[in-house]
């Protein structure tokens, strides 16, 4: 899982990136210079596709959590119609006002003498035209993971790249259609994804189906506030560039702007991998929230947070240890060179504190603290490194340019760590502070039980202690010998038929007592099976079928089952 959410929100990057190394390798400075200045209006459509992706997320991770089945088919399919609907809308403005957008860029005035500004608006408008197969595509993926099509989803993103590159080397060999082309193969490489994730997500039997008549407006409000904190992030994301290429102009001219560019390239290839980890951690604080559970939440942040530490030491690394071959790969002007290498070594100092930063802002999206997000959002990628820019600028010129990320980046975490202090209802900077839930959140823990059975014999164990653990809460003998049926029966059916491909498999039990209701999830990671469908669909067949399951559907008062992140989700309300 973690995976292909790292993947997908690499490949946006890895495609900008291949832009820019052949924008910079085969069109020269100027087209580079254009590429620079025309990638904050990129980076706006790649917010509001992520906004919808954000509040897909979160509200699909909520509907998922309680079963709700029309929700998740009304949210994916107003989530299309409205990446649909502002796609179309920014496509018009660009062509309606090319020229207003280029100098609000910083391209400069349009004259004989500034032949950015006409590179830059050629660049957009070549963009703009497969601004619709962009923004499809990337509201598609998260839609992909939480269906299982993992894998699907890595050999389409895989696809993405590959086609980018051929149609950008057709474009300089063969069409000739110079950055417009460049732009246009950049949008159209994304069509690949979209053609395999149509055939996959719209298949029979899959967990979302589209249907216009589900296309509601009151769910499309929705998306947008749950989505807005995105939405200010990658506004600011591309509100600092704008800044930046300002300052750098006055600062270092043009040629500054283009080794901006380089910079920038990588990155955001760097960030991606934040993006990607942070992906995850949005979906699960998300369902485990609307689960109620406490403790999956915390350790769900603290497998977030230790993976991001590990990854970004080895990116840190590399990045420093590889510095001038990869600024190198993009251009070959001495000058612009010099000022990438300072550049790309100074910005490795902020990606341990942005991925801290990141991680907590998008936990705080997933349990609703929509308000606090935004806050984050805005002061981590716009205001306090904007300040940065302009206040060491004035003292180290380009250099103070490029230390504003990390530190604003280290003003952001400290301004949230005292934010923390003051109110976190338990003392110091533990996980348990920074995860501000109320006291009262979730189910009390001695009313809980959580189990995770790897191997055959723990079943009947494992049957056996749930039994033990009703008695010692008061919970009827009839009420408990059903829940240890229903645990045996559906532990031994998973290991019978899931646990056969030699891969690493686990089932996770948990057993929920509140007040008059008693709850129980089973989830595996084993292929895709929906016993609640399997038993209606052979009613008719020998009753000794796959008895087991049989006795639980009847013993149950209600039985919910679906797929989601590739995991199966039983559960039973006794």
């Amino acid at each position: 899982m973690l995976l292909a959410q790292i993947l997908s929100a690499m490949t946006v990057t890895i495609c900008m990136l291949i832009n820019s190394v052949m924008i910079g390798r085969f069109l020269g400075i100027n087209n580079m210079s254009a590429y620079g200045y025309g990638a904050p209006l990129l980076l706006v459509f790649t917010a509001l596709s992520n906004m919808i992706c954000a509040g897909s997320q979160v509200l699909c991770g909520r509907t998922l959590g309680i079963g709700d089945k029309t929700g998740t088919d009304s949210c994916f399919s107003t989530a299309i119609m409205l990446a649909l609907l502002l796609s179309f809308t920014g496509t018009a403005i660009v062509f309606i006002f090319p020229d207003q957008i280029c100098i609000l860029l910083g391209a400069g005035p349009k004259s004989p003498d500034n032949p950015v500004f006409e590179l830059t608006k050629d660049y957009l408008q070549g963009f703009s035209i497969g601004a619709s197969a962009f923004m499809v595509q990337q509201t598609l993926v998260p839609y992909m993971q939480m269906a299982g099509g993992r894998k699907r989803l890595v050999v389409a993103l895989g696809l993405t790249t590959v086609c980018n590159i051929i149609f950008n080397l057709l474009n300089v060999f063969v069409f000739k259609m110079g950055i417009f082309g460049m732009g246009l193969a950049y949008a159209l490489s994304y069509c690949i994804a979209i053609i395999i994730f149509v055939d996959y997500l719209f298949r029979k039997n899959k967990l979302f189906y589209f249907k216009i008549s589900l296309v509601k407006i009151q769910i499309c409000f929705q998306l947008i506030k749950e989505g807005t904190p995105i939405l200010a992030n990658q506004i600011c994301l591309a509100l600092l560039p704008l800044l930046c290429n300002r300052l750098l102009t006055v600062y270092g001219g043009t040629v500054s702007v283009a080794a901006y560019s380089v910079i920038s390239s990588v990155g955001n290839l760097c960030y991606s991998l934040s993006v990607g980890i942070n992906g995850v951690s949005l979906s699960l604080s998300s369902m485990f929230f609307a689960d109620k559970d406490k403790k999956s939440l915390k350790e769900s942040m603290r497998i977030i947070f230790l993976y991001s530490l590990i990854i970004y030491i080895v990116v840190d690394l590399i990045t420093l240890t590889i510095t001038k071959p990869i600024v190198i790969l993009f251009i070959n002007d001495i000058s612009a060179m010099d000022i990438a290498i300072t550049g790309l070594r100074l910005l490795t100092l902020s990606f341990i504190p942005c991925v801290f930063n990141s991680a907590i802002k998008n936990y705080y999206q997933g349990i609703g603290h929509n308000k606090l997000t935004m806050i984050i959002c805005i002061m981590q990628n716009f205001v306090t490194k904007g300040l940065c820019a302009v206040i060491l600028s004035q003292f180290w010129g380009i250099t103070g340019i490029w230390l504003c990320f990390a530190a604003g980046e280290i003003v952001t975490s400290l301004l949230l760590c005292i934010y923390v202090s003051i109110k976190s209802i338990k003392p110091g900077f533990s996980l348990d502070s920074f995860l501000l839930l109320n006291f009262d959140f979730g189910i009390n823990e001695n009313n809980c039980y959580d189990r995770s059975i790897t191997k055959a014999e723990e079943v009947v164990k494992t049957s056996e202690s749930a039994l033990d653990f009703c008695f010692d809460r008061g919970i009827d003998k009839k009420t408990g010998m059903y829940i240890a049926l229903a645990i045996e029966e559906i532990g031994n059916n998973i290991f019978a038929y899931g646990f056969t491909d030699n891969r690493t498999h686990n089932i996770d039990i948990r057993l929920v007592i509140k007040e008059e209701i008693t709850f129980l999830r089973i989830r595996d990671n084993c292929q895709s099976f929906d016993p609640v469908k399997y038993v209606e669909l052979h009613q008719n067949d020998d009753p000794v079928s796959h008895i087991g399951i049989r006795m639980v559907m009847k013993i149950v008062k209600e039985a919910r089952y679906e797929n989601s992140f590739g995991l199966n989700n039983l559960s039973l309300l006794l």
